[in-house]
């Protein structure tokens, strides 16, 4: 059973220092790609713009500055107000956002308890599926042995 994590907010496209249009969203967070946030905008017109990375980069990105190529997340203050700015470039073009630091980090505090940092692979069953894969079988202790134990030789000696 899959849980979602998600959060309707309006963000800000910025378009220069003084104009900005304001963008309906919504944030989401899926346990089976625990991994990943997901970003929509547009959510309400016929072409909504969806993005993706890594749910780590927005919880470091509320904090202090982070990410580097497509999408880069840093902590500001405008007018007073918190608020976390998402660079996204694409493409199609680049685009910067404003988003209400509150209700990301609130947002973001909702997906951390439904999963934990560092319980990521758990969702995914990955740790089930390498356990199985690196188990020793008989075999392995032929390729286990070190081939040169036998050598002279020890590290240039």
């Amino acid at each position: 059973m899959h849980t979602v994590v998600e959060r309707e907010l309006e963000l800000k496209l910025i378009l220069s220092p003084e104009r900005s249009i304001p963008v309906p969203a919504r944030l989401s967070y899926r346990t089976d790609d625990p991994y990943a946030v997901h970003i929509s905008f547009h959510i309400n017109s016929e072409h909504p713009v969806h993005w993706t990375f890594a749910r780590e980069l927005l919880v470091e990105g509320v904090f202090r500055p982070c990410g580097h190529g497509d999408v880069r997340v840093w902590p500001t203050k405008v007018e007073g107000r918190s608020v976390v700015l998402m660079a996204l470039s694409s493409p199609d073009g680049d685009a910067l956002l404003e988003a209400p630091a509150a209700q990301v980090s609130a947002w973001l505090e909702r997906t951390l308890r439904v999963v934990p940092p560092g319980s990521e692979a758990e969702q995914l069953g990955i740790d089930d599926g390498l356990a199985e894969l690196l188990a020793p079988t008989p075999a392995d202790d032929l390729w286990l042995r070190d081939p040169w134990a036998s050598d002279e030789s020890r590290d240039g000696e």
